[in-house]
């Protein structure tokens, strides 16, 4: 099933995909988007335009396991994603992706400008890359 993921942020949103197979998840851009009605539409086009069959959104849970304000603008955007799209949304813990994401670019040596337009888009692979493991751990 090929499946979407997006990494929510502020203004900048992380997208990676995985192939049908569901065997690898790959970064595939990074939307730059202030408006929350903007970033909406430009979500919903690529996981339509990249025949997402299933929308995985980050949920940013607290490490006590709470749910903060982000969280609940995360779960609205996931609820507005498949309304718009028809395409079934799952929100999935992304504690620590951000941190891993960095502590990956760390290991590669990258740096400024190009850090910054990349660790959102990493951090979209390791949330979709922890999806994928949870699905094949869990098959019927």
């Amino acid at each position: 099933m090929k499946i979407i993921a997006f990494d929510l942020g502020e203004s900048r949103t992380g997208v990676a995909a995985c192939d049908s197979g569901e065997l690898l998840a790959s970064p595939l851009t990074v939307v730059f988007e202030k408006s929350p009605q903007k970033r909406l539409e430009k979500l919903a086009q690529l996981a339509v335009s990249q025949q997402a069959e299933q929308i995985v959104v980050g949920l940013p849970v607290n490490m006590d396991g709470s749910h903060g304000a982000r969280a609940e603008l995360c779960k609205s955007t996931a609820q507005q994603l498949e309304e718009q799209t028809g395409i079934p949304t799952v929100l999935w813990d992304e504690r620590r992706t951000t941190v891993a994401a960095h502590e990956i670019l760390n290991v590669t040596d990258t740096r400024g400008k190009k850090r910054k337009q990349t660790v959102d888009a990493v951090a979209a692979v390791l949330i979709l890359e922890t999806y994928l493991a949870y699905r094949q751990n869990h098959r019927a």
